[in-house]
């Protein structure tokens, strides 16, 4: 059994099956595989075998992306996710970070570069006729080295929700160990079509959809994601399997709902940060399957919905998962609701989601000791992530490290606040975050995305909270801001540090309720 990816590539060099469709044209594994062995000899010609042989991809979802992917793999060299939403120092700090030596961009990127101090890295312009020059004159590939299950296939980098992005080393194990069981849980074969429409320099896309394809054999559609041109594409491509991280599922519900929505080749959808409006209207308006999951992109906690799993819950965790209090390293009590379902022990039983049993496929972050050491101390890994776990094991999410909020002296989390707003139905987005109280400690503030046909009054707001039996007083929004959009990273999640960078001072509508009012007036 292939236990990298250089070994599933290999299994497919002789298969005739479709392996990309893209409006530049149609692949077959045998073609993709073939392509990808003349790009890793063209890099590694151009390469210096006494530097660390980090080849960054700079490139959209492309046919050239799944091919540089292969080549790496192929090759024997670490392919790094370049974040093509990075700009300037950041970009070229992130390339230093991750001793990239070779560059590979296409023609859209390329301005990206500009004024970048580059003088160290060769840059490639696959896009250029010279490169498909140097492809037919690279000759027969020899690998700079075999890869072992625990090697890196990538330098892929976290989110940056709480902080400069870490390159963290994607062992190839991580991929023959993803792809089996989504395959097996979804039925999938070599005549599915999978649609790659998350960014392929990231781990979601990686281990939800492109494992998917090598384990099964299915067809692949790289594209960037479009909420309005979904639907248009699942129908050219007879997409039949689709992967999603962050909010892409409220995006897509945010278009017109057409009336033939469910009469498409879509039957199933694997992804994480869903939630479980968004998760059920989909399914509804799909007719197909739709499973949420999560994991970070380090791979180091895993935790899945199973049936019954209650509303609110992201699922149990895999062995070793549990939620402990960062300052004693105990772990925190179980969660207790009272009889409306609201959590009457937050503070005691809010810590964060860790695993006990250690690091687990996360192998650390290249070139940042300090930062592995603060994930993986005390023989276990801490994610960063806040959490707590009822009597019967179920798992809710409370938010990242900084989403305490300290409100007329107590402790609340960010996460149940967003869960109950996320049950008013004219709301497709929410993030809730602390901005600094007038008086003492913080003040709740909301910032919210209306679906685009609807309306939302403050009256009707405080309609809706005051009927939400399991909503502390002390949990009403401060502040609510209606905006067009929120910033997010390239993965969809919504980033609350520019938010709360950004406080009070937005051009967007802004609502804000007095204190010990239930009132909320337009500025």
């Amino acid at each position: 059994m292939a236990d990298t990816v250089t070994q599933l590539l290999t299994e497919r060099a002789d298969d005739d099956g479709t392996a990309i469709l893209s409006e530049l044209g149609t692949w077959t594994w045998r073609e993709y595989v073939e392509q990808a062995r003349r790009t890793a000899a063209a890099v590694l010609k151009s390469a210096a075998p006494q530097r660390p042989m980090h080849v960054g991809v700079l490139l959209g979802n492309s046919p050239q992306m799944l091919i540089a992917l292969a080549a790496g793999a192929l090759g024997g060299y670490v392919s790094v996710g370049v974040n093509d939403t990075r700009r300037g120092e950041q970009l070229l700090a992130d390339l230093r970070r991750a001793d990239c030596q070779v560059l590979l961009v296409d023609a859209p990127h390329l301005p990206l570069l500009d004024g970048l101090d580059l003088s160290s890295i060769t840059v490639v312009d696959v896009s250029a006729p010279a490169w498909q020059q140097e492809l037919e004159a690279a000759g027969e590939l020899v690998p700079h080295s075999t890869p072992g299950p625990m090697d890196p296939f990538m330098l892929i980098f976290t989110s940056g929700t709480s902080g400069d992005p870490k390159p963290v080393r994607f062992a190839h194990m991580m991929i023959p160990f993803a792809g089996p069981p989504l395959v097996e849980k979804f039925g999938i074969t070599d005549r599915d079509v999978c649609y790659l429409s998350m960014p392929l320099f990231h781990s979601a896309a990686l281990l939800g959809g492109y494992c998917v394809a090598l384990a099964s054999g299915a067809a692949m559609v790289p594209a960037p994601f479009s909420a309005s041109t979904f639907v248009d594409d699942v129908r050219r491509f007879g997409v039949t399997y689709m992967n999603y991280v962050g909010k892409p599922l409220a995006y897509i519900l945010a278009t017109p709902e057409r009336p033939d929505d469910g009469d498409t080749t879509l039957r199933a959808a694997f992804g994480n940060e869903a939630t479980d409006r968004d998760i059920d209207e989909f399914a509804r308006r799909f007719d197909c399957a739709v499973w949420d999951a999560f994991g970070s992109t380090e791979l180091a906690i895993i935790i899945t919905r199973e049936p019954g799993t209650p509303r609110g819950s992201i699922g149990k965790g895999f062995p070793g998962v549990a939620v402990y209090h960062p300052e004693t390293g105990t772990e925190c009590p179980r969660a207790q609701f009272d009889e409306h379902g609201a959590l009457i022990n937050a503070a005691e039983a809010t810590g964060e989601l860790v695993n006990t049993h250690g690091g687990g496929l996360f192998t650390g972050y290249y070139n940042n000791d300090a930062a592995t050491s603060e994930r993986l101390r005390d023989g276990m890994y801490w994610s960063g992530d806040l959490a707590y776990v009822d009597s019967d094991d179920w798992i809710y999410l409370a938010g990242r490290s900084g989403d305490w909020l300290r409100v007329d002296g107590e402790n609340l989390a960010a996460g149940p606040i967003e869960r109950v707003l996320q049950r008013l139905p004219a709301l497709n987005r929410v993030a809730v975050y602390a901005v600094p109280d007038e008086v003492v400690g913080d003040a709740v503030m909301a910032a919210v995305v209306l679906n685009d046909d609807a309306t939302l009054t403050p009256a009707e707001l405080t309609e809706f909270l005051a009927a939400q039996p399991d909503l502390s007083p002390k949990a009403w929004p401060t502040h609510v801001r209606i905006a067009d959009d929120l910033p997010t990273t390239a993965t969809n999640k919504i980033l609350k540090r520019t938010l709360k960078e950004q406080g009070l001072a937005t051009d967007d509508r802004l609502w804000t309720r007095a204190a010990r009012s239930t009132t909320y007036t337009e500025h």
